[in-house]
């Protein structure tokens, strides 16, 4: 079981030692796409030990439940695909001069440095572990982000690294706060970060500073998951990175930054009851779907346009979150795996648009199926996820969320979620079909789709449908993470 805890971080580091011994070559990048499998499937591994509810650590650092399993398992699944199209992506940049040698050696090293940080961010049991986790994971991006280090790039790269850094500062103060009175409850100087120490003596926790501990948390973490108000820098960061480390950032940093706050609230809520937070999310989370859902309906680029279709389906997550019953956090988690996999095929299929037409303007593509049938389907299929649709499993999981706000008596902010999910919907149906359908014209260019980006597009499309039609044993998964996030009925 050490071993299988320990694969998901050892694995994407060997993988990075070896890019930066080697440089960009096929082994290291097929080293890379293995690295990001073995998380997939050590996350398998480890779920049919906790399927039960069980927990196994590795000394009082590393610590894997149910909720961990979740978030190795869409790691794992988007890391796989967004890998396996770095292949053709980067060597595409290569050959047409978007980059140098040195930036793909760069990108071949950081991008399982990065994959190893958000494994390590969901296995940590320490909540100051978790914090360097996170932390790492804006070092490594914010060179990811400038890839192309055009002017555009550099700038959505210091936006990044400045906002995030002001996030995970006030993370950082949160993370005292707690320690603070984590120790005043009686724990000792060793271990009062850890989770299981902090849930034990929840109760003792002095009321006033797990308050001030706990909205610094929020806000701090809220800003890597994209919340308002540190939003800014999403759709900057999105729109300039390469297309696999959007799809990767996208799919999976801003889940993994929520599971962070998933686990704050289990602590928080044994505290001061679900009442706190419950505010704090319904708030954050309603502004950041009503600034996401405006900035849809005006949105003419449409990388950014993804990039505001995260922070909508985030603020969702947030609002599932307040609802807090076990339902609400089940169905949140299938929503963040739906969502994870939807966005990494869109966001490939973008990258492969924007590289035939040199620009990422909605108005700049048109009659997309018509022209690629592979890369068309994809986007089709994608923005077909991420709207909710059957037979896709994001339509499950807002149905189950819709419910989950009834039954916690939230039908104001049910009502106030599906306004705004209705105006999201219409904006991405209008811009999609500005840009999939129509009759082919003979100036358009054509697009190239390397084998390693159409490989990772199809078993795109495929796991959606497949996630779509059943969920499997990971009904059960969701389920007993909900137990043991505490959750109630």
């Amino acid at each position: 079981m050490n071993i299988l805890l320990l694969a998901p971080i050892l694995a994407p580091l060997t993988a990075a030692v070896l890019a930066a011994l080697m440089g960009w070559r096929r082994l290291s990048a097929s080293v890379t796409v293995l690295a990001a499998l073995s998380v997939l499937i050590s996350g398998a591994a480890i779920g049919l030990r906790v399927g039960d509810g069980a927990q196994f650590g590795v000394g009082r650092l590393l610590r894997a439940d149910a909720l961990s399993v979740t978030m190795l398992v869409v790691i794992g699944t988007v890391g796989t695909l967004a890998t396996w199209a770095s292949v053709g992506y980067i060597n595409a940049e290569l050959a047409h001069g978007h980059t140098d040698r040195k930036g793909a050696n760069l990108y071949g090293m950081l991008v399982p440095v990065f994959l190893a940080a958000m494994a390590l961010a969901v296995l940590a049991n320490n909540i100051g572990v978790m914090w360097v986790a996170i932390e790492a994971t804006t070092v490594a991006t914010a060179f990811l982000v400038g890839h192309r280090r055009t002017r555009a790039s550099l700038e959505a790269t210091w936006k990044y690294v400045v906002i995030c850094s002001v996030g995970i500062a006030l993370a950082f103060l949160g993370t005292v706060l707690l320690y603070f009175a984590s120790l005043h409850a009686g724990a000792s100087s060793s271990n009062a970060l850890d989770f299981d120490v902090l849930l034990t003596h929840a109760a003792q926790l002095d009321p006033a500073v797990t308050r001030l501990a706990a909205g610094l948390l929020l806000l701090g973490y809220g800003a890597k998951a994209g919340l308002v108000p540190f939003h800014t820098w999403l759709a900057d960061a999105h729109s300039q990175s390469p297309a696999p480390v959007s799809a990767l950032m996208s799919g999976v940093l801003l889940s993994v930054a929520f599971s962070a706050l998933l686990r704050v609230k289990a602590v928080v809520d044994l505290a001061l009851g679900t009442g706190f937070l419950r505010i704090g999310l319904l708030i954050v989370g309603l502004l950041t779907m009503l600034v996401a859902a405006s900035l849809l309906v005006v949105q003419t680029d449409f990388k950014r346009m993804l990039a505001y279709s995260s922070m909508e389906n985030m603020g969702l997550v947030a609002v599932a979150a307040a609802a807090g019953t076990k339902l609400a956090i089940a169905a949140l988690l299938l929503h963040v795996l739906a969502h994870g996999i939807g966005k990494a095929l869109v966001f490939l299929a973008a990258g492969q648009l924007q590289a035939a037409h040199d620009s990422t303007a909605i108005d700049d593509v048109t009659a997309l199926l018509a022209r690629s049938r592979l890369v068309g389907t994809a986007f089709a299929v994608g923005l077909v996820v991420l709207l909710g649709l059957p037979p896709f499993a994001m339509f499950a999981s807002e149905l189950s969320i819709s419910r989950a706000l009834a039954g916690a008596h939230l039908e104001w902010a049910l009502a106030v979620a599906l306004l705004l999910m209705v105006i999201a919907f219409a904006a991405l149906v209008l811009n999609g079909a500005r840009m999939l359908l129509g009759p082919p014209d003979e100036s358009s260019p054509p697009i190239a789709v390397p084998r390693s980006v159409a490989g990772a597009l199809i078993t795109g499309v495929i796991l959606s449908v497949v996630l779509g039609l059943t969920a499997g044993p990971l009904t059960h998964l969701f389920h007993t993470a909900a137990t043991l996030l505490g959750a109630a009925e």
